[in-house]
């Protein structure tokens, strides 16, 4: 490996997370926005729920649309045009999307809503299959996973303060929407489009690479053994379903909390929201303790900080419901939950394989607890999926891409395919609870787990026939 690779680029790292921010701060933002439709708009639930389904679909169309593009210039488009070219063509994209506000909320338009919501969202694909990789190559693979990891924990800033400020510009004040107007989501979202116009002139002149090192290295490590398809690598193909069945798992436990919580411990709608923050929040909690080793080889100071993170994350919760003037009390003690968190993350020792493996098997424990248990327990037990989920997406991500070479954009490009999962586990489990109930159908989010904890078992195994062994370049980068 380069010389050039054995240090994170922090300079080129710090001005791509921006967009894993912008990603976290509308999707969390959709929750806001589905009740706010469904009033104005005198919606059913399930026409309500037309917002999540329009925005996740956008990534897999989005993903066809660009490899459609690929096999008409007989060239991979990304490698073509170049990874930041690739960013700020995806931040114009959404810009345009958020454009139709201001038409949609003039006419009263539900379906033009949608379709700008659908363009954003579209426009997130393409960045999508840009931005991970190219996190993961701005520095050495032994710290890959981490600074995605760490771009995950930016992400999740996006998700718990970008409900608040899309709730204030919306509502004001007040909770109440009974003075709502439509038009009062329009300026929020031109603000929003303006920021993404910015940040697509700041990295178009930034320092990030056209064509990142790492994957170049890779492909001439390849050389004549260089597969033609992302889709001939098995860890590409099995990390597929991993991805479609963890963003699933990730959302579906959220999105069916609060009924759980509203038919079966008599919650008020209004009191609900302070624990799906505390689910998202639990997500930014982990991937800051998960990113620690992109910081610092130092072993002294890594075991300091794997305790020092966690709990600023949860500072910074507590520190947006206070501002939104929510009782803290009940929260308190989701301080020791996250000690179980620092323990599994100390034994996965950084290799992503492991870490997905134990996570897992935890993910499966706290919804089983969630499951066997009544009150704020089963509360916490559902709520502390969130931790578990946390690094999920970057060690998938990280496996599933190793070794790719040439190929990594277009495997990049089928994983986010896969964020569909987020719309069809959540429909699912839904579907499920009418039969069984809402406790009763979290069976779902265990059999998700279940296939996650077995990708992490036999991609280690795949993974070292082609000559990569996470253990020994971890061993090597410290």
């Amino acid at each position: 490996m380069s010389s050039e690779n054995v240090q994170t680029k922090w300079g080129q790292f710090i001005p791509l997370v921006i967009v894993f921010f912008f990603w976290g701060f509308v999707a969390a933002s959709n929750d806001i926005l589905i009740p706010v439709f469904k009033t104005a708009f005198n919606l059913s639930q399930g026409e309500s729920q037309l917002v999540s389904l329009a925005f996740y679909i956008a990534y897999t169309v989005g993903s066809l649309i660009y490899m459609g593009i690929s096999v008409l210039i007989k060239e991979d488009l990304v490698n073509k045009i170049g990874y930041k070219n690739g960013l700020s063509l995806g931040l114009l994209i959404s810009a345009i999307g958020t454009l139709l506000f201001y038409p949609a909320a003039n006419t009263g338009s539900f379906p033009l809503m949608l379709s700008g919501l659908f363009i954003v969202a579209l426009g997130f694909s393409l960045q999508q299959t840009v931005a991970n990789p190219l996190a993961i190559a701005l520095g050495p693979i032994s710290t890959g996973s981490q600074r995605l990891t760490l771009a995950g924990g930016i992400n999740n800033l996006g998700t718990t303060i970008g409900p608040l400020i899309v709730s204030f510009a919306i509502f004001g004040s007040s909770t109440g929407s009974s003075t709502l107007s439509i038009e009062s989501v329009k300026i929020p979202y031109l603000i929003l489009g303006l920021a993404f116009l910015l940040v697509a002139i700041l990295l178009k002149f930034s320092s990030l690479p056209d064509k990142p090192a790492l994957i170049e290295e890779e492909i001439a490590a390849d050389g004549a053994n260089a597969k033609k398809s992302a889709l001939q690598y098995p860890q590409l193909i099995m990390g597929m379903i991993a991805i479609f069945l963890y963003v699933g798992v990730e959302v579906s436990t959220a999105s069916n909390l609060p009924a759980y919580m509203e038919s079966k411990l008599g919650f008020l709608t209004q009191e609900v929201a302070p624990y799906i923050s505390l689910y998202w929040a639990s997500l930014m909690i982990g991937r800051w303790t998960g990113a620690i080793e992109a910081f610092t080889d130092k072993a002294s100071l890594q075991q300091i900080l794997r305790f020092v993170a966690p709990y600023l994350a949860f500072g910074v919760f507590l520190t947006v419901n206070a501002i939104a003037k929510h009782d803290l009390t009940p929260f308190y003690i989701y301080g020791l939950i996250i000690l179980v968190l620092i323990a599994a993350d100390i034994a996965s020792k950084g290799n992503p394989a492991r870490m997905l493996l134990i996570f897992s098997s935890l993910g499966i424990v706290a919804i089983a607890i969630g499951m066997a248990t009544t009150g704020i327990v089963s509360v916490y037990a559902f709520t502390s999926v969130g931790l578990f989920c946390s690094t999920l997406w970057p060690c998938i991500f990280t496996l599933a891409v190793s070794g790719l070479g040439k190929n990594t954009s277009q495997g990049s490009s089928f994983l986010i395919m896969m964020i569909m999962g987020g719309g069809v586990i959540s429909w699912l489990q839904g579907f499920v609870s009418e039969f069984i109930g809402i406790q009763a159908s979290y069976i779902v989010g265990i059999v998700c787990f279940a296939y996650l904890a077995f990708y992490a078992w036999s991609v280690s195994g795949i993974l070292k026939k082609q000559g990569i062994n996470f253990d020994k370049k971890l061993s090597g980068g410290h």
